[in-house]
């Protein structure tokens, strides 16, 4: 490339949390549906991390992305970036803007900051805490309707309280643009802790054009669970269908067989498998879609989370009908139709799974609205634009946007003070 294009073309640094593994979670594939949106732009991208390297990484070189290795408390981040020079800086989740925000803003302090923030990991903790208290208090709870009712007042409080929240809402406000999956918590965040609008951008999965025709009821068997073992929400899920949902399924469905697929299995994972039963834990899927669009039913009985769901979106891009709680269900379809049934007790949720699993006429209903929900809300082409078009907004009239952000400005001040000095403490006492 001539060295004249390397200087004018725009050059995104992202800062990641971890190494992209699109085919192991949800957070994975958004990260690569937003490089894909960057590059479409023509704009040079280089990821950087200092996690390991991941089993189930994303090829980042084949797509002519550069990768960079870096280090936490490390001032080789500050030559390293000081070299580069991005116009751009994507912070993967909210760590990342902590340990490496006073760098980027000494070193680069024209470049825009981003936060990707995946999901909104004190609303996950907060609601994780929530069930915990509930079961403590009921043991054998199977009807949730009231911890999920009324969910975003229920929650300000003991997200309010909790030192992850604070951490993390703090961080949107020093980072100029926030990209949040879910409509649910943009409104979370906006009304119950004031975070400006204009420091929020909402930012879904977003899907290339509309899937092929689905296989339909006839040539569908079983049912299938997805999703990293690595999630606590997703292990919570398995333990509750385990304990609580499957038998209720299994006596109406006998010979009903459950397939359970998530990366990173655990020993504790493998110990529920049980033939007899019908339910098959499975370890990693190669091609999570391809499992998916062979399932009659797929269920997400999600007891606690944020964001959008991975796994519920790969249903209904494969055309089978879910059945999930208000929580998987949350932020994914407004006031659409849900492409299954949304479910908070343990009885509701096995009767509607099958239900599904037997009516072809409900089944198929379920499909075409699961392929409106998609045409509706989750095109790429649309929120790619959308993004872009924020982002150069912001680009264009940066120090003022700023300069409309005092919060922020005093929140960087204070933290990026005393998270630098900590870091140079820290690199001293490696150096001995």
């Amino acid at each position: 490339m001539h060295q004249t294009e390397t200087r004018t073309a725009t050059h995104v640094l992202i800062i990641g949390y971890v190494w992209p593994e699109p085919r192991s979670s949800a957070a994975g594939g958004h990260m690569m549906q937003i490089i894909q949106c960057f590059q479409e732009q023509g704009w040079h991208i280089t990821f950087s991390s200092p996690a390991a390297l991941g089993e189930h990484k994303a090829d980042l070189a084949s797509l002519g992305i550069a990768e960079v290795n870096i280090e936490l408390n490390n001032s080789s981040f500050d030559r390293f970036i000081s070299e580069l020079q991005p116009d751009i800086v994507l912070f993967d989740r909210f760590m990342m803007e902590e340990q490496f925000g006073w760098r980027v803003e000494k070193c680069c302090p024209n470049a825009l900051r981003i936060l990707e923030s995946s999901d909104v990991q004190s609303l996950r903790d907060a609601r994780q805490q929530l069930l915990k208290n509930h079961l403590k208090i009921d043991p054998e709870a199977d009807d949730l309707k009231a911890l999920f009712n009324d969910q975003l007042n229920a929650i300000y409080q003991p997200m309010a309280d909790s030192d992850v929240a604070q951490r993390e809402i703090a961080a949107f406000y020093r980072s100029d643009l926030n990209l949040i999956i879910s409509e649910v918590e943009i409104d979370l965040l906006t009304e119950h802790f004031k975070v400006p609008r204009a420091l929020l951008h909402h930012c879904p999965l977003m899907l290339n054009g509309m899937p092929d025709r689905a296989r339909p009821f006839e040539d569908r068997a079983h049912f299938l669970s997805i999703g990293n073992f690595r999630h606590a929400p997703n292990w919570d899920a398995v333990l509750w269908m385990k304990n609580a949902i499957w038998p209720l399924i299994r006596q109406q469905l006998p010979s009903a067989q459950l397939h359970i697929y998530g990366a990173y299995t655990p020993p504790k994972a493998t110990a529920l498998h049980n033939a007899g039963q019908g339910f098959h834990v499975m370890n990693w899927a190669e091609d999570a879609l391809e499992v998916m669009a062979g399932a009659r039913v797929c269920l997400a009985p999600l007891r606690f989370g944020a964001g959008i769901k991975g796994k519920l979106l790969d249903a209904m891009i494969c055309g089978t009908p879910s059945v999930t709680t208000p929580i998987g269900a949350e932020g994914m379809h407004g006031e659409m139709a849900w492409p299954g049934v949304v479910a908070a007790s343990v009885g509701e949720i096995a009767a509607a799974a099958v239900e599904l699993y037997r009516n072809e006429v409900l089944w198929n209903e379920a499909q075409v609205q699961g392929h409106a929900l998609l045409a509706a809300r989750y095109q790429h082409r649309t929120h790619c634009a959308s993004l872009i078009e924020r982002i150069e907004q912001c680009r264009g009239n940066l120090q003022q946007h700023r300069t409309n952000n005092f919060t922020g400005a005093m929140l960087r001040h204070h933290h990026h003070k005393s998270t630098q000095y900590m870091a140079q403490w820290i690199e001293a006492k490696n150096r001995v």
